[in-house]
């Protein structure tokens, strides 16, 4: 445990710097820490402070510059890609589309103090178009504040903090021990959490060839979209209504929207997330409601395009952007 003090001693900046750039590239490996304790050594230096606070805001920029980039040429796909190496990948594009739906920008002002929220918001802000100078002033004012909290916090209680490394480095292994056991307790519980939502959303699903040869033979089920509408607009499976539209959820949302008899088919509801977990969870939703033989599609609508099936509603801004 000494020795990994006197690394963040030595080296804190460029391990702040390395920490930052991960963290914000999608890995859960927590940086807030580490900032608030290499605050904690600098002390009262204000220049070294003022450094420390540049090259960490520095290092989320460029994270977060090529996500938004990743988003402005893949379009939704990368969404999902992020969403892999996360803690909860089951509800991190859901719970950002949402918030970033409700807030635009704005959102990016405090993303970084949601675990998994900012990589994903920044590149959900290339997905939708959201201009270049709009997403830097915000996702820099951001990080700044991000960044600075984390460093005043640990120049304020530089004290506090050092007493706390003292004991650790006086358990010497034991210490390091202690924190591994604590992130291993952490990781754990977030894995059982998932396992827990995935098992309680097990239902059969209807793949993107059975709904594919449906069509086919004319036959159409009704097809609901969960994602957020800014996202429906930017391309979703023909024939898709939007379960977002007009703001309502659920079955009222449906009863003038969608005539009674076009269910015979059945409903299919997608979304673009890992397990189809937005996806199963309004189709219990539906279930519940009423409505009869209710499947997610399999895979989503990232399924739906690497089978080369026909997505409507890209507008051609967006065309042109993935092209070049």
């Amino acid at each position: 445990m000494g020795f990994v003090v006197d690394l963040i001693r030595e080296y804190g900046f460029g391990i702040v710097f390395l920490n930052v750039l991960i963290e914000q590239m999608g890995a859960p490996i927590p940086a807030y820490p580490v900032l608030v304790v290499t605050g904690a050594l600098e002390g009262t230096s204000m220049a070294r402070l003022g450094l420390l606070t540049l090259l960490a805001v520095a290092a989320a920029l460029i994270a977060d510059v090529l996500w938004y980039h990743a988003g402005k040429a893949y379009g939704h796909k990368v969404l999902g890609q992020i969403c892999r190496i996360s803690l909860s990948p089951d509800a991190c594009i859901r719970q950002t589309e949402s918030v970033y739906g409700r807030w635009g920008a704005k959102s990016l002002l405090v993303a970084k103090f949601v675990p998994g929220f900012a990589s994903i918001a920044s590149a959900l802000a290339g997905v939708v178009g959201t201009p270049f100078r709009t997403f830097l002033l915000f996702d820099t004012l951001g990080a700044l504040i991000w960044v600075g909290s984390a460093v005043f916090l640990g120049s304020l209680f530089s004290t506090t903090v050092q007493d706390l490394l003292d004991v650790l480095t006086a358990l010497g292994k034991w210490g390091l021990l202690l924190l591994t056991v604590a992130f291993a307790v952490f990781l754990t519980r977030k894995w059982l959490q998932r396992q827990r939502v995935v098992r309680s959303l097990k239902m059969p699903r209807i793949s993107v060839g059975e709904l594919a040869d449906l069509h086919a033979q004319g036959i159409c089920p009704t097809l609901i979209d969960v994602r957020e509408p800014m996202l429906f607009d930017m391309g979703h499976i023909p024939g898709a209504h939007s379960w977002m539209a007009g703001g309502k959820k659920g079955k009222a949302a449906y009863e003038n929207l969608l005539p009674s008899d076009q269910h015979r088919h059945g409903v299919v509801v997608y979304c673009d997330c890992p397990n189809e977990i937005s996806a199963a969870t309004v189709a219990k939703r539906l279930q519940r409601a009423g409505f009869r033989d209710v499947r997610p599609l399999e895979g989503g609508l990232s399924a739906w395009e690497a089978a080369g099936l026909l997505v409507e509603g890209i507008p051609d801004t967006v065309v042109a952007a993935r092209v070049d």
